[in-house]
């Protein structure tokens, strides 16, 4: 079994300029989180789109209470072990907190976890600052993925985990947001914890992709971290826009194949899984 890499798929890989195309064409992106070699196999054969190896390991990995204590090292460390066994999906590697407070600092983060992790696009939160740090990367030919809304780097000024755009003076700001971002250079865009219909309005008006996480079912995609996603319990409160596809199936693959064919077929997610 340890001779296998996972490299037998038959699927094309996905690119940067196919997530346009597949939003253009009204295709459902599929995405998760992934870690280690085993589960990124897995996804691959499951028919998984897009692969994140999220700063989330840090809460369902190393068991901290948030995702600030994640290091570079450790983003690059995952994903050289995902992408080890990735063909068709493409990989993601999410920047961590403080690595991209200047755009130079960006640049020393993103280089090793696309040279020496294998990465195919690199994410950060938030707009502000940030959007220097996207500018100066997608000027040296580094895709970007923005995440606006719920920026979980941004706990300690947020004062906590909660929907955000409620209030109209908040929306309009995550509206100025997005344009923003697809304007410094973004290929793609996250939205957490976001109002449905805030959500949808916003994937409307910008040309990128937007991959939802507790933003409703109009978002381009949807991405889940795979422990959610499993049911597994990380010690921490599971969000309402969490759906446990491992309960009445008898293997990790045909939750996650289900959990592709419901994001495909626009079942998940529903409205309970939503915010208003």
């Amino acid at each position: 079994m340890y001779g296998d890499t996972g490299k037998g798929s038959k699927r094309t890989p996905l690119t940067v300029p196919r997530l346009r195309q597949m939003k253009s064409a009204g295709e459902k992106i599929v995405a998760l989180t992934a870690y280690d070699a085993s589960f990124a196999r897995l996804l691959d054969a499951a028919g998984v789109d897009m692969v994140l190896v999220g700063d989330s390991l840090g809460m369902v990995l190393q068991g901290h209470a948030s995702t600030l204590p994640v290091s570079v090292a450790d983003i690059v460390y995952h994903c050289a072990c995902v992408a080890r066994a990735l063909h068709a999906p493409l990989l993601v590697a999410d920047m961590p907190f403080g690595s991209y407070a200047t755009p130079e600092r960006a640049l020393d983060a993103a280089l090793p976890m696309l040279s020496q992790g294998h990465a195919s696009m690199v994410k950060l939160e938030g707009a502000g600052h940030a959007l220097d740090a996207i500018r100066f990367l997608s000027e040296r030919d580094i895709p970007v993925c923005a995440h606006l809304g719920l920026t979980p780097q941004s706990v300690l000024r947020l004062g906590g985990f909660a929907v955000q755009g409620r209030e109209e003076r908040a929306a309009q700001r995550l509206r100025e947001e997005a344009r923003a971002v697809v304007e410094a250079g973004a290929d793609l865009l996250v939205l957490e914890c976001v109002p449905s219909a805030l959500a949808a309005e916003i994937t409307r008006d910008i040309a990128v992709p937007t991959i939802g996480i507790g933003a409703g079912p109009d978002c381009d995609g949807q991405i889940l971290v795979l422990h959610d996603m499993l049911g597994i319990a990380s010690g921490h409160r599971r969000p309402r826009f969490v759906k446990n596809f491992l309960e009445g199936r008898d293997s990790i693959e045909g939750a996650v194949r289900a959990y592709a064919e419901a994001v495909r077929a626009g079942d998940f997610p529903a409205a309970e899984h939503g915010y208003q």
